[in-house]
Formats: C-alpha cells, sequence, structure tokens
C-alpha cells in the first residue's frame, strides 16, 4: 500500500482546527449579549473552524479537508466522553465543584447528539461546495466568493440540523428558525469580516507547498478518509 504523507504545515492546520471545534463546543455554556441579540460564547471560534477548512479545500483539496473533517469529529468526541468520565469518577473529599464540572461539562446527550451531526454535515458540505466551485471556475479564480458562498450554505446546513435536533419540542418552531437565520447570518458575516486575513493566509500556503493538490478528488464520498 503506498504510504500518504502529510506536510508539517498541513498537519498544523489540522491540529489547529480540533482545537478551534474542542474549544468552541466547550464554549457554548456562556451566553453572550450582542446588542439586542444573544448568542453563545462559542460562535466567536466555530467559525474559525471554518476559515480553516475553506483553507486546506483551496490548497490541499476536498480529499484532505475530508479527512481533517473526521479527525475533528472524532477528537471532540473523544473529548466529551472523557470529560464525562471525570464527572461520573467519584470526588475526593475535599472537592468541592463538582456542581460546577458537571454545569460546564455535562451537557444533555440531546445536544451532544446534534452539536456532532450538525457539525460533520455542515463542515462536509463546506468543504464540498468550495471544492466543487473551484472545478467550475477559471484556473481557480475567485477564492473570496467561494469562501463566503461555502460557508453560507456550510453554515446553513449546521443551524437547520442543530437547532432543530437540539430544541425541536421544547422551543417554539418559530424561535427555532430565528435562531438558524441568525446564527447562519452572524456566522458567515465573520468570515466575510475576517477575509482578507483569510486571503493572506491562503496565499502563505500556496507558497509554502510550492503546489496545490488536484481540485478534483477520487471521490466525494464523505467516508472514502483513505483518499488522500
Amino acid at each position: 500500500m503506498r504510504e500518504a504523507r502529510v506536510s508539517v504545515t498541513f498537519m498544523l492546520l489540522a491540529v489547529t482546527f480540533c482545537v478551534c471545534l474542542i474549544v468552541s463546543n466547550l464554549m457554548e455554556i456562556k451566553t453572550v449579549d450582542l446588542g439586542p441579540l444573544t448568542i453563545t460564547a462559542g460562535v466567536i471560534v466555530f467559525p474559525v473552524s471554518y476559515i480553516l477548512n475553506d483553507c486546506i479545500v483551496e490548497v490541499y483539496g476536498f480529499a484532505k479537508a475530508r479527512l481533517v473533517i473526521w479527525l475533528g469529529f472524532g477528537m471532540n468526541l473523544l473529548v466529551s466522553l472523557l470529560l464525562q468520565l471525570g464527572i461520573w469518577l467519584p470526588g475526593a473529599p475535599s472537592w468541592g465543584g463538582q456542581e460546577a464540572m458537571e454545569l460546564i461539562f455535562g451537557a444533555v446527550p440531546r445536544i451532544f447528539a446534534a452539536s456532532f451531526v450538525a457539525f460533520l454535515c455542515g463542515s462536509m458540505v463546506n468543504a464540498y461546495v468550495m471544492s466543487r466551485m473551484k472545478l467550475s471556475s477559471a484556473r481557480g479564480r475567485g477564492f473570496s466568493i467561494r469562501a463566503i458562498v461555502s460557508s453560507l450554505w456550510g453554515e446553513g446546513v449546521d443551524s437547520m440540523i442543530f437547532f432543530p435536533m437540539a430544541f425541536g419540542g421544547i422551543l417554539a418552531w418559530s424561535e427555532i428558525g430565528a435562531l438558524i437565520l441568525t446564527q447562519t447570518v452572524l456566522k458567515t458575516c465573520y468570515e466575510l469580516i475576517i477575509l482578507p486575513v483569510t486571503m493572506r493566509v491562503v496565499k502563505r500556503l500556496r507558497a509554502l507547498e510550492g503546489e496545490e493538490a488536484p481540485a478534483r478528488p477520487k471521490s466525494y464520498k464523505w467516508w472514502r478518509i483513505n483518499e488522500i
């Protein structure tokens, strides 16, 4: 079997992607007032994973982005399970932070499931749209448009899956619809604002790697993680 190789730069991007994803989920417990809107603190970090996703698809191709998405999914699941194990372990008599730990890390299983499924689907859609648009563009031009459109699709799918799964039957459907629209717009605007930085990062990555990966992967099937 041919040995697949990745660069140090790609490895660092993958690690950063996983860290941002995990930290954003840990920050979701806190709500923040943003003018008339109330958002979760994780919104500040989570869009960074989409920005990194765009950079990876643009420079390394869909296949490597798919691998990183599954890696992020797996590491996030592992952290969640280990945190639950930490909560379940009997505390020492001197330990007085059990309630605080359960409040911060003891998310409802329904929220966990919604978060994992929404992230996987949203990230894959983001990478797919980014890759397909690059194939149809002239010589791979128009990165800025691809980044915004793919994020709008990815964030939209993420929100349309997460909020109904997490809060269906708890919140009114009109409120869920408003949350879907607000979160999608806010996260996409976040990427729009930081787009100049993203473009500089992509330019730098191209210079470091020397040559971009083929825009067309062997397959767009989500489970083909060995095709890198």
